[in-house]
C-alpha cells in the first residue's frame, strides 16, 4: 500500500497512547474566525489593552532594568505600542519586547522585537511592533539615559468574543485530530507512549508519528513484574529523521536485552514529537484544518449524500496525500 498512486487515505490511528496533549492547536480562533466570517461584535468588543509599561515620567535605568508586566498573548493577536512623550535633555529610551512560556522566565523576541531608539530629536510619537511569536506571554523592557524621560508601553490584543466560541475551540481540536489520523502524524508537540511487545529481528525499529524530538526513555519489564530503563548510547541510538518517522538504534556490537516479557505492553518507549511550533506546521495541513473545521461549523448534523453517509472532502484529502507517513506498525 505504501507505494500505490490508487491507495486511498486510512483514518485510522496508530496504536499507542497520548501521555501530554499538544498546548496549542495548528491554527488559532481568530484564524478560525476569519475564516468563517464570523464577526463577534463592534471594534471595541474586539479588543482589550493592557499596560506593560505604565506611561509617565521614567527615571533613569540601566541595562533594560525597567521591567513591564507581562501580558497574556497565546490565542490572541497583539501589537505592542510604545507611546512616547517628552524626554529630558539628551534623554534616550532603548525599549524591547521579551517573551515567555511561564510568565517566569524570558528571553528576548528577536530580531524584531525592539523598537526604534527614542530621543529628542523622535519623541513625542508613537511606534507600534505585531508581536509574532510563538509564546504564551510578553512584556516589555526598557534603558533609560542621561535624563528623566515620558513614555509607556501598552499590549492591545484582538480578542473577538462570541457565544461560540467553546463549539469553535472544540471543533479546532477535533479537526487538527483527524488530519493526525488521515496523515499517521502528530501535528503539534505531544508526548506518547508507544508499545512493542517483543525486540524486533533487526537492529532497529520505527516509532509511529513523525517530527521525533527526544526520546524520554525506553523500558522493558519481565514477566515477574520487574521494570528496567535503558540507557541512550551505550544500549540504544536515537534517530530523529526530520518529519519522517524517528528510529530507535542499536549501538555497533550491542544487542536487545534478553528477557522473559511481562503478558501486557513489556516494552515501553516514551517520546516528544511533533512540529515544535504552529508556524513550522506546512501551510497544506493548515488549509485543511480550516476546510475541516469550516465544515464541521457549517454541517453540525451527519450528512447524507445520494442516500449514503457523507464521504471525505476531496479537496483535504489531495492537501493531506504527500504529508501522510506510510510507515507500517
Amino acid at each position: 500500500m505504501a507505494g500505490s498512486g490508487t491507495a486511498t487515505l486510512a483514518t485510522a490511528p496508530i496504536t499507542g497512547e497520548l501521555i501530554v496533549a499538544p498546548a496549542q492547536e495548528p491554527i488559532t480562533l481568530a484564524e478560525l474566525k476569519l475564516h468563517l466570517r464570523l464577526d463577534s461584535g463592534s471594534f471595541a468588543d474586539n479588543i482589550d489593552e493592557t499596560q506593560s509599561i505604565a506611561p509617565g515620567d521614567h527615571v533613569e535605568a540601566a541595562d533594560y532594568s525597567l521591567v513591564g508586566t507581562g501580558v497574556k498573548v497565546l490565542g490572541y493577536t497583539p501589537v505592542v505600542i510604545l507611546n512616547s512623550g517628552t524626554n529630558g535633555a539628551t534623554g534616550t529610551v532603548d525599549c524591547k519586547i521579551q517573551d515567555s512560556d511561564d510568565n517566569s522566565v524570558w528571553s528576548d523576541w528577536n530580531p524584531d522585537g525592539a523598537f526604534t531608539r527614542v530621543t529628542t530629536a523622535n519623541d513625542n510619537a508613537i511606534q507600534e511592533i505585531a508581536y509574532t511569536g510563538t509564546k504564551s506571554y510578553i512584556r516589555t523592557v526598557a534603558t533609560i539615559a542621561n535624563a528623566t524621560c515620558d513614555f509607556g508601553t501598552t499590549a492591545i490584543r484582538l480578542t473577538a468574543t462570541s457565544i461560540e466560541d467553546d463549539l469553535l475551540n472544540a471543533i479546532i481540536t477535533a479537526g487538527r485530530e483527524h488530519v493526525e489520523d488521515i496523515t499517521r502524524r502528530v501535528l503539534l508537540t505531544q508526548q506518547r507512549e508507544y508499545f512493542l511487545d517483543k525486540w524486533p529481528d533487526g537492529n532497529s525499529f520505527k516509532l509511529p508519528y513523525g517530527n521525533l524530538q527526544t526520546v524520554w526513555s525506553i523500558k522493558y519489564k519481565d514477566s515477574d513484574g520487574v521494570e528496567t530503563t535503558m540507557t541512550v548510547t551505550t544500549q540504544y541510538l536515537v534517530e530523529t529523521n526530520g518529519e519522517m518517522c524517528g528510529r530507535i538504534v542499536l549501538p555497533y556490537g550491542v544487542s536487545w536485552p534478553s528477557f522473559t516479557a511481562y503478558p501486557s505492553k513489556p516494552i515501553a518507549i516514551r517520546y516528544v514529537c511533533g512540529w515544535t511550533t504552529r508556524a513550522l506546521v506546512p501551510y497544506k495541513i493548515k488549509a485543511a484544518c480550516l476546510l475541516i473545521a469550516a465544515d464541521l461549523y457549517a454541517n453540525r448534523e451527519a450528512q447524507i449524500v445520494s442516500g449514503q453517509n457523507y464521504q471525505e472532502n476531496k479537496t483535504v484529502m489531495n492537501l493531506l496525500w504527500s504529508k501522510r507517513l506510510w510507515d507500517e506498525f
